[in-house]
Order: structure tokens, then C-alpha cells, then sequence
């Protein structure tokens, strides 16, 4: 079974860390890019990082350059998302996916004091 699985969510104070993971199953995960998307209470899913297969290319949104890092453990199949310096806009449903074809269930981040 195709699977992406996300964890790492969780409540956390504006200026904290958290880092989320995407464990991958049945496909062959180095083949795909694969993102971190996130969607914030009554807006619409933004795509905040992606690393291309084999990690040759990262790219970032705007919105997170300089505060996130996205990695890949190929062997492991595990996609990593680091997020520092949380803000509260930060606050979403984050998600993963292999190139828009698979998709992860989705973990909640939420930044409030």
C-alpha cells in the first residue's frame, strides 16, 4: 500500500522549534520530489518547502526561508521538515507528499502562547 504517514505536530510558544516527519511505504520514495504543503484555518494549502529526488534542489516559500530546513533520508524512505521560530501564523495542518500524487493524513502545528 502507498503511504505517507506525517508526525511531529504538536502546541508549541511563538519562537519554538518543532520538527515533523513523513514516513514513506510502498513506492520507491527516492524517485518522487516531495513536499511539505500546509493548510491554515479558512485558507487555502500553500506549499511552503520541496526537495527534488536526491536533494539536488530544496526550495523554500517566502513565508518560511530562513526558519525551516526540509530533508530526506532516502534509505530510511523519511522526509524531515525542521521548523524554528515558530509564529502563530505558523498555525496549520501540515502535510506531505510525493509530487502531489500521494498525500499524508496531515499533523497539526499550533503556535500560541
Amino acid at each position: 500500500e502507498v503511504q505517507l504517514v506525517e508526525s511531529g505536530g504538536g502546541l508549541v510558544q511563538p519562537g519554538g522549534s518543532l520538527r515533523l516527519s513523513c514516513a514513506a511505504s510502498g513506492f520507491t520514495f527516492s524517485r518522487y520530489w516531495m513536499y511539505w504543503v500546509r493548510q491554515a484555518p479558512g485558507k487555502e494549502r500553500e506549499g511552503i518547502a520541496a526537495i527534488s529526488f536526491g536533494g539536488a534542489s530544496i526550495y523554500y516559500a517566502d513565508s518560511v526561508k530562513g526558519r525551516f530546513t526540509i530533508s530526506q533520508d532516502n534509505t530510511r524512505g523519511n522526509l524531515a521538515l525542521q521548523m524554528d521560530s515558530l509564529a502563530t501564523e505558523d498555525t496549520a495542518v501540515y502535510y506531505c507528499s510525493a509530487c502531489g500524487k500521494v498525500w499524508g493524513q496531515g499533523t497539526q502545528v499550533s503556535v500560541s502562547s
